[in-house]
């Protein structure tokens, strides 16, 4: 899972009932459009996020371009907290073969000729 995944999973799981428009999800993970989109579309692709338009009378009246709202599903919030919990253990373990190679020299002596 990428971090950018991460940051938009972390966005949606802020407030899981709410629903979110795309450039209010960019704002709260620190992503461009760009990145966020086709995240969104990922996501609803398999599951775990959902969307619908907005009303055409409240962007009318509003003047401004229609909005696509976001909101993560149950079982969405459910597989992404699991995935982000993994994805932080998998942080705390040392990498392969890590804990078996130590400083080859250890200390100050370490740069006397």
């Amino acid at each position: 899972m990428t971090l950018q995944t991460q940051l938009v999973l972390r966005a949606l799981l802020e407030n899981p009932d709410r629903q979110r428009y795309g450039l209010e999800l960019c704002e709260l993970a620190g992503l461009p459009s760009g990145t966020i989109y086709p995240i969104l579309a990922r996501l609803e692709q398999t599951g775990w996020v959902e969307s619908i338009w907005e009303d055409p009378a409240v962007y009318e009246k509003s003047g401004r371009p229609r909005r696509r709202f976001y909101r993560i599903t149950h079982e969405g919030a459910e597989q992404a907290l699991e995935a982000l919990a993994r994805v932080y253990r998998s942080r705390r373990q040392p990498l392969p073969g890590w804990a078996a190679v130590g400083p080859a020299v250890e200390g100050p002596d370490r740069f006397k000729g």
